[in-house]
């Protein structure tokens, strides 16, 4: 039987055939050539027509339009008509993803349930792949992977489908916190995909791998698979922005908010212009979470606003609560106490039995100071605030029915704190046993008895119930079934469903419980292999009230050292480490000097110092005093440093307010002077524990008084002085210095005397050369050097530490660089502006340059120093100091005593010494 069909029809088909091949290869000629068939076809509705739509459809989804794409779907389906069901079924195939990234994936779904019924062969499996799209939207990701699992066999002659299957399955294995199979899936993918031409697949494939990377904890390999990836997806605006929000999802899991609020701000616009409507409420209340970790409050309510009514409109229930708790925890953020709560409070403690101080407590169960409520200006009455934690307590109930338990029992304990900070004790109480009770998470469940227990006044039982809920994160299995409970996420990675819900919204609760509990041997034995990264975890909450109650303890009892012990515990658990165990027995070794760490409760300051001769804890006062301090001193020692300030004292001139070196400005002076006598001078800091005058001090500070040039304080000068992020390299033992060290030396571009100061560390000492001043080589030197020596420039980013940057001959070396180095030298020397800079999250966790090569050091078990500027220090100078500072080193004096010696002779100041200070190198 011969064809009725008409030549020039089936000529037009065969170029719509070839322009829907072409679409994913080359959208804008396969928009060229589908144009040139409906233009032909004289819009005449048909089989052709239809097929051409759909190229359309696709080039248009390729390059970023969304709306225009679905659009083009829909007349296609149109044009085809009921004379051809298998073109309207593969339309509504493709339009199966482009709906559920419009933001209505159930209606996606329901449009694959509609174009099954006429396709058969490669086609259906072509559809298990459209299908799995959506299904990862709705958080079903074991039936995307089973759909992608039966697909990719079929798909043997359709490499862009078979890719499409890898990518979505690897995905999907993803969330499944499967990351072997996702990154072989997602390796396979790029494989098919350049073997087949399709390098624009091949690079969705390679742009994914940053997400497994820092969904696995690999900060370091994520941020250098997105530099890869960020040019790779050049041109592809809407992919690129995908790719940024997955990425932000995990920094902010792992308490960088800086660096994920940069990608969020980029991406989100980038979304708005793509119609991306599915993926855009997420990364909106992404970039809430990051606004609210960075302590912007309202940026973080208005934004994650507009994702609740972005998520109300496209009808995805599961995601409402989630939006409103963060809405919520902006507005607990913007909650003064109000004046009444603080007498309701006392008296409802005394009630209780309890003799507690009234201080007002914060969301953890602690306290905080009224005065530092008003962020953003926003006072609400008193009859609002206990709205506020009826909202708190009714989102609790949502999130529960809505398959989120973790999250519900964390905000319902946040809610029972609020209400006990409100003073209004009575409504806390229920909530707190319906946690004790019912969570499934011991950090939650323990937080909540140990809040019980301080209610009822007793402070011992409240911190041994604080302490188990730690040890649970510690001990797998030790905590989680102490009492008979279930632990659905006990282990030392818990997750906050809270944190993956912009990204993972619907996931049954139920089965990952079961499939983390299966997992939680393997994830133990893997704990060591990751690399270490900053990661928020709940028991951060529980650990810092077990350090406001040691507190309220030691102003009754004067045991100080339960103080320290719990301030180790508190920045052992941001590092998710366990606590030195020296500072719960025993006395810390002979030669360790004085440690004082700072901790706050609120805005009050205190000092625990400790010696060989015990400890001691005083009040310091305000810590906000201290920061406002601290940012004048800073900027006071910026200006001399820019030649800003007066010049015309000669360089060796002191001044009668503290005598101090360096300070040519007598307002600085004063500040250092008013400043020391607050912290150290005037409380007797310094000699309340017995330490032995003259001998070194190590300083462990809190918040942003790690930006404090430490030794410039007058009752430091001349001391070496060492500043820790914790106190565990002051209590391990001390090793000998072992052979000559190998010293090596670069010097970065752009700076007049940094090549003559590379030569003279390198003359300085017996075993030393120097090296090019390249990534390659600087990073080749950590793996070599005992003490490498970089004079370049520095630039500390303070929204984003972890993009901090030393600038070398052939680009920057990155901070984010140093969390994959595999050895990090005993000292390190940063000759460089602001290189000694941090940001400090939450105390345990100091980012920045010095942080980072610290952190890398301690993620391979050893102690490491590095001597850093804290302001911007002059090129001349550095080299005047560098010269005296290595002489001294080179003879056998510590770091710390170097540095401090070569201080003072020269009159240089702004270095301070980080991490273990005063461990010689050289025998002397």
């Amino acid at each position: 039987m011969t064809s009725s069909r008409d030549p020039l029809d089936v000529d037009l088909l065969d170029r719509a055939e070839a322009a829907v091949r072409l679409s994913a290869t080359d959208p804008r000629l396969a928009l060229g050539e589908a144009r040139a068939v409906l233009d032909l076809a004289a819009g005449a509705y048909g089989e052709a027509a239809s097929v051409a739509l759909r190229a359309t459809a696709l080039a248009a989804r390729e390059l970023g339009d969304l709306e225009l794409a679905g659009e083009r779907l829909e007349e296609a389906i149109a044009a085809a008509g009921h004379g051809f069901p298998r073109r309207v079924a593969q339309a509504r195939m493709s339009l199966v993803t482009v709906r559920a990234q419009l933001g209505d994936p159930e209606g996606g779904l329901r449009l694959a349930d509609l174009a099954e019924r006429d396709l058969a062969g490669a086609d259906l499996a072509r559809l298990g792949v459209q299908r799995s799209v959506a299904l990862i939207l709705l958080g079903r990701h074991e039936e995307a992977v089973r759909h992608c699992d039966r697909a990719i066999g079929l798909l043997d002659d359709d490499p862009l489908f078979r890719a499409g299957g890898l990518l979505n399955r690897g995905l999907a294995h993803t969330y499944l916190e499967q990351y072997g199979e996702a990154e072989a899936d997602l390796a396979e993918c790029a494989r098919v995909a350049r073997a087949a031409g399709l390098d624009h697949v091949a690079m969705l494939a390679e742009g994914n791998l940053p997400f497994v990377a820092a969904r696995r904890g690999d900060i370091a390999a994520a941020f250098a698979r997105y530099r890869a990836a960020e040019a790779a997806l050049f041109g592809y605006p809407e992919r690129l922005a995908v790719m940024r929000t997955d990425f932000a999802e995990v920094l902010v899991a792992a308490r960088l908010p800086g660096e994920a609020r940069t990608l969020l701000e980029q991406a989100v616009p980038e979304l708005v212009a793509a119609g991306a409507q599915a993926a855009l409420p997420g990364a909106r209340l992404l970039l809430a979470q990051a606004a609210l970790l960075a302590g912007d409050a309202p940026l973080a309510e208005t934004t994650a606003r507009t994702a609740l009514a972005e998520l109300d409109a496209q009808g995805r229930a599961a995601w409402l609560p989630l939006a409103r708790e963060v809405v919520l925890r902006a507005r607990l953020a913007e909650t003064p106490t109000p004046p009444a709560a603080h007498a309701r409070d006392v008296t409802a403690q005394t009630q209780a039995g309890g003799t507690r101080d009234a201080t007002p407590q914060t969301q953890g169960g602690g306290t905080r100071d009224a005065t530092q409520q008003t962020q953003g200006g926003g006072r609400r009455s008193a009859a609002g605030a206990e709205r506020l934690v009826t909202d708190l307590v009714a989102c609790a109930d949502d999130l529960a029915a809505c398959g989120w338990p973790g999250a519900s029992a964390a905000l319902r304990l946040t809610a029972a704190a609020a209400a006990v900070r409100l003073g209004a004790i009575t409504p806390a109480l229920p909530q707190l046993d319906r946690v004790a009770t019912t969570a499934t998470r011991p950090l939650v469940r323990w937080h909540a008895v140990a809040m019980r227990h301080r209610l009822d006044g007793d402070l011992d039982r409240a911190l041994a119930a604080a302490a188990r809920g730690i040890d649970a994160v510690h001990t797998p299995g030790g905590g989680a079934q102490s009492d008979g409970a279930q632990s659905d996420d006990a282990g030392p990675r818990d997750q906050d469903p809270a944190r993956d819900a912009a990204r993972d919204p619907d996931r049954n609760a139920d089965r990952n419980a079961d499939r983390n509990a299966d997992r939680n041997a393997d994830r133990n034995a893997d704990r060591n292999a990751e690399l270490w990264v900053h990661a928020a975890r709940p028991a951060e909450d529980l650990a810092a009230f077990g350090l406001e109650i040691a507190l309220d303890r030691a102003r009754r009892t004067g045991d100080a050292r339960t103080v320290l012990v719990w301030a180790e515990r508190w920045r052992a658990v941001v590092r998710g480490a366990a606590a030195p165990a020296s500072a719960l027995h025993g006395v810390p070794p002979a030669g360790s000097g004085l440690l004082v760490e700072l901790v706050r409760r609120g805005d009050d300051l205190f000092a625990v110092t400790a010696s060989a001769k015990g400890c001691a804890l005083r009040a310091l006062g305000s810590y906000q005093a201290a920061v406002e301090a601290t940012v004048r001193i800073r900027y006071g020692l910026r200006r001399r440093a820019l030649q800003d300030a007066p010049r015309d004292a000669p360089r060796d001139v002191r001044h009668d307010a503290g005598d101090l070196p360096g300070v040519a400005d007598e307002g600085i002076a004063r500040e250092l002077s008013a400043l020391d006598h607050a912290l150290l001078s005037g409380p007797g800091t310094l000699t309340s524990a017995g330490g032995r005058p003259g001998g070194p001090v190590t300083i462990v500070p809190t918040g942003a008084l790690c930006t404090l040039p430490w030794p410039l304080l007058p009752s430091l000068r001349g001391r070496p002085v060492s500043v820790a992020a914790d106190a565990a390299a002051w209590l391990a033992p001390r090793p000998r210095p072992a052979g000559v060290p190998l010293v090596l030396s670069l010097a970065g571009p752009g700076l007049d005397h940094a090549a003559a100061e590379a030569d003279v560390v390198a003359a300085a000492h017996a075993r030393a050369r120097r090296v090019a001043a390249t990534r390659a080589e600087a990073l080749g030197a950590l793996e070599r050097a005992d003490v490498l020596h970089i004079a370049a420039h520095g630039m500390f980013s303070p929204r984003g530490p972890m993009l901090s940057q030393i600038t070398l001959d052939d680009g920057p070396l990155m901070a984010y660089d140093l969390l994959a180095a595999r050895r990090i030298p005993r000292l390190v020397v940063l000759s460089a502006c602001d290189a000694g800079m941090a940001h400090a999250p939450v105390d345990g966790a100091a980012l920045g340059l010095a942080g980072a090569f610290l952190d890398g050091a301690a993620r391979n078990g050893n102690a490491a120093c590095v001597v850093a500027g804290v302001v911007p220090v002059r090129d001349d100078e550095a080299l005047t100091l560098m010269t005296v500072f290595h002489t001294l080193l080179a003879e056998g004096r510590s770091p710390a005593e170097a540095l401090a010696q070569a201080s003072e002779k020269t009159v240089v100041p702004g270095f301070v010494c980080f991490g273990a200070g005063d461990e010689p190198l050289v025998a002397g």
